[in-house]
């Protein structure tokens, strides 16, 4: 009796956890319109630098949506929080920074606004 109580409870939490996963990351799957702006983004030279721990990275990766895939994006840090060299070459030192290809730098969360800007990519109204 005490075994099957268990095995409930156990399939409730999954099911719970496996919920909470899914709503949390509900965003990414939606289809985005920002996808030719993303690559154009790629195209016009310009490069996020980022770190997986940072957070102001996962909320400028979240502004993309799914087109978040096409963003040309470098990661800068390694597992064990070390950076990685092309980002030591680069002189990345904050999260996120945006390099152009006139060689400016941006530090921080950058409006998809000022990206437009930046590189002359047209945002999607």
């Amino acid at each position: 009796m005490k075994t099957k109580f268990f095995v409930i409870f156990i399939v409730i939490v999954v099911l719970l956890v496996g919920g909470l996963g899914v709503f949390l990351n509900k965003d990414s799957l939606k289809p985005s319109n920002l996808d030719g702006f993303t690559q154009c983004l790629k195209s016009s030279g310009a490069t996020f630098y980022g770190a997986f721990w940072c957070p102001h990275c996962q909320e400028q990766k979240k502004e993309f949506g799914s087109a978040a895939k096409f963003l040309p994006y470098v990661e800068c840090s390694t597992p064990d929080n070390k950076q990685t060299q092309i980002c030591i070459d680069q002189k990345i030192e904050e999260y996120p920074t945006w390099i152009f290809k006139d060689g400016s730098k941006q530090t921080g969360k950058m409006e998809l606004a000022d990206l437009a800007a930046k590189t002359k990519c047209s945002l999607p109204q």
